[in-house]
Protein backbone atom coordinates (compact mmCIF):
# COMPACT_ATOMS: atom_id res chain seq x y z
CA UNK A 1 0.00 0.00 0.00
CA UNK A 2 1.40 3.57 -0.56
CA UNK A 3 0.94 5.81 2.53
CA UNK A 4 -2.02 7.75 0.60
CA UNK A 5 -3.82 4.68 0.95
CA UNK A 6 -3.26 3.42 4.02
CA UNK A 7 -4.04 7.25 5.24
CA UNK A 8 -7.71 6.61 3.27
CA UNK A 9 -7.97 2.98 4.48
CA UNK A 10 -11.66 3.70 6.90
CA UNK A 11 -10.43 0.22 9.28
CA UNK A 12 -7.24 2.02 9.73
CA UNK A 13 -8.17 5.45 11.23
CA UNK A 14 -8.62 4.37 14.88
CA UNK A 15 -6.14 2.45 15.82
CA UNK A 16 -4.84 3.07 18.95
CA UNK A 17 -1.11 2.46 17.31
CA UNK A 18 1.24 4.99 15.87
CA UNK A 19 1.44 3.48 12.41
CA UNK A 20 4.46 3.61 10.19
CA UNK A 21 5.96 1.42 6.60
CA UNK A 22 8.57 -0.70 6.11
CA UNK A 23 10.65 -0.41 3.12
CA UNK A 24 8.90 -3.12 1.67
CA UNK A 25 5.38 -1.29 2.31
CA UNK A 26 4.43 -3.08 4.95
CA UNK A 27 2.53 -1.49 7.97
CA UNK A 28 4.54 -1.74 11.25
CA UNK A 29 2.50 -0.89 14.04
CA UNK A 30 3.87 0.72 17.35
CA UNK A 31 2.03 0.01 20.87
CA UNK A 32 2.54 3.09 22.95
CA UNK A 33 1.61 3.49 26.70
CA UNK A 34 -0.46 6.64 27.91
CA UNK A 35 2.79 8.82 29.05
CA UNK A 36 3.61 8.91 25.27
CA UNK A 37 1.01 10.43 24.19
CA UNK A 38 1.71 13.21 26.91
CA UNK A 39 5.14 13.45 26.24
CA UNK A 40 4.03 13.75 22.58
CA UNK A 41 1.67 17.19 23.88
CA UNK A 42 4.30 18.69 26.61
CA UNK A 43 6.83 18.74 23.89
CA UNK A 44 4.55 20.28 21.18
CA UNK A 45 3.72 22.85 23.73
CA UNK A 46 7.13 23.88 24.41
CA UNK A 47 8.19 23.86 20.84
CA UNK A 48 5.47 26.73 20.24
CA UNK A 49 8.86 29.37 21.41
CA UNK A 50 9.83 28.38 17.95
CA UNK A 51 7.68 31.71 16.56
CA UNK A 52 6.16 31.24 12.60
CA UNK A 53 7.27 27.42 12.90
CA UNK A 54 4.78 24.66 12.45
CA UNK A 55 4.60 22.31 15.07
CA UNK A 56 3.27 18.54 14.14
CA UNK A 57 2.35 15.69 15.90
CA UNK A 58 3.33 12.29 14.31
CA UNK A 59 3.61 13.75 10.22
CA UNK A 60 4.89 11.22 8.29
CA UNK A 61 7.71 11.62 6.10
CA UNK A 62 8.40 9.72 2.70
CA UNK A 63 12.06 7.79 2.68
CA UNK A 64 13.63 5.62 0.96
CA UNK A 65 12.90 2.86 3.83
CA UNK A 66 9.12 3.63 3.54
CA UNK A 67 7.32 6.37 5.39
CA UNK A 68 8.15 6.84 9.03
CA UNK A 69 6.37 8.76 11.43
CA UNK A 70 8.23 11.11 13.93
CA UNK A 71 6.29 11.70 17.57
CA UNK A 72 6.75 15.98 16.88
CA UNK A 73 8.18 17.85 14.21
CA UNK A 74 9.04 21.85 13.90
CA UNK A 75 9.55 23.06 10.74
CA UNK A 76 9.89 26.54 9.51
CA UNK A 77 6.11 27.89 8.42
CA UNK A 78 7.96 28.85 4.34
CA UNK A 79 9.20 25.10 4.35
CA UNK A 80 6.25 23.77 5.39
CA UNK A 81 3.57 25.56 3.10
CA UNK A 82 4.23 23.69 -0.02
CA UNK A 83 3.50 20.43 1.22
CA UNK A 84 -0.05 21.70 3.14
CA UNK A 85 -2.33 18.92 2.39
CA UNK A 86 0.15 15.94 1.77
CA UNK A 87 -0.58 12.92 2.92
CA UNK A 88 3.40 12.49 3.38
CA UNK A 89 6.18 15.15 3.25
CA UNK A 90 8.63 14.58 0.92
CA UNK A 91 11.06 16.42 3.16
CA UNK A 92 11.74 16.74 6.61
CA UNK A 93 11.37 18.78 9.13
CA UNK A 94 14.17 20.72 10.53
CA UNK A 95 13.34 19.12 13.88
CA UNK A 96 12.05 15.45 14.34
CA UNK A 97 11.73 14.13 17.73
CA UNK A 98 11.11 10.47 19.08
CA UNK A 99 9.32 9.50 22.32
CA UNK A 100 10.97 6.90 23.44
CA UNK A 101 9.02 3.69 24.34
CA UNK A 102 9.82 -0.16 25.71
CA UNK A 103 8.95 -1.23 22.00
CA UNK A 104 11.47 0.71 20.74
CA UNK A 105 15.10 -0.08 19.95
CA UNK A 106 18.44 1.97 19.60
CA UNK A 107 19.41 0.56 16.38
CA UNK A 108 15.38 1.97 15.29
CA UNK A 109 16.22 5.02 16.59
CA UNK A 110 19.63 5.71 14.51
CA UNK A 111 17.98 4.34 11.33
CA UNK A 112 15.02 6.81 11.69
CA UNK A 113 17.72 10.00 12.41
CA UNK A 114 19.72 9.08 9.25
CA UNK A 115 16.49 8.67 7.01
CA UNK A 116 15.35 12.02 8.39
CA UNK A 117 18.46 13.66 7.82
CA UNK A 118 18.97 12.23 4.19
CA UNK A 119 15.34 14.13 3.91
CA UNK A 120 17.11 17.55 5.24
CA UNK A 121 16.49 16.93 8.57
CA UNK A 122 18.59 19.18 11.19
CA UNK A 123 18.23 17.85 14.38
CA UNK A 124 16.98 14.99 15.91
CA UNK A 125 15.95 14.68 19.72
CA UNK A 126 15.02 11.70 21.60
CA UNK A 127 12.77 11.92 24.88
CA UNK A 128 13.43 9.33 27.49
CA UNK A 129 10.50 7.47 29.08
CA UNK A 130 11.28 9.76 32.00
CA UNK A 131 11.03 13.15 30.13
CA UNK A 132 14.73 13.41 29.54
CA UNK A 133 16.23 14.99 26.35
CA UNK A 134 18.85 14.24 24.42
CA UNK A 135 19.55 16.42 21.29
CA UNK A 136 21.70 15.49 18.05
CA UNK A 137 22.84 16.71 14.81
CA UNK A 138 20.82 14.87 12.67
CA UNK A 139 23.12 14.12 9.93
CA UNK A 140 26.38 12.70 12.06
CA UNK A 141 24.82 11.94 15.05
CA UNK A 142 26.66 14.34 17.72
CA UNK A 143 24.96 14.50 20.45
CA UNK A 144 24.59 18.49 21.27
CA UNK A 145 24.45 19.65 24.90
CA UNK A 146 21.16 21.43 24.16
CA UNK A 147 19.35 22.27 20.97
CA UNK A 148 20.74 24.75 18.45
CA UNK A 149 17.46 25.84 16.94
CA UNK A 150 15.83 25.81 20.08
CA UNK A 151 18.61 26.49 22.98
CA UNK A 152 15.68 27.49 25.31
CA UNK A 153 13.96 23.74 25.09
CA UNK A 154 14.36 22.08 28.55
CA UNK A 155 16.92 19.38 29.16
CA UNK A 156 13.41 17.46 30.61
CA UNK A 157 10.10 17.42 29.70
CA UNK A 158 7.74 17.52 32.55
CA UNK A 159 4.21 15.53 32.32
Amino acid sequence: MTWEQICEDPHLRDLPYKIEQDKYGHIVMSPAKSDHGEYQAAIAALLKMLKDWSILVECAIETPEGAKVPDVAAMTRERRLPHRGAAALPIAPEICVEVESWSNTEAEFIEKRSLYAAKGCVEFWLCSESGEMRFYRAATGEKLERSEICPDFPARVEI
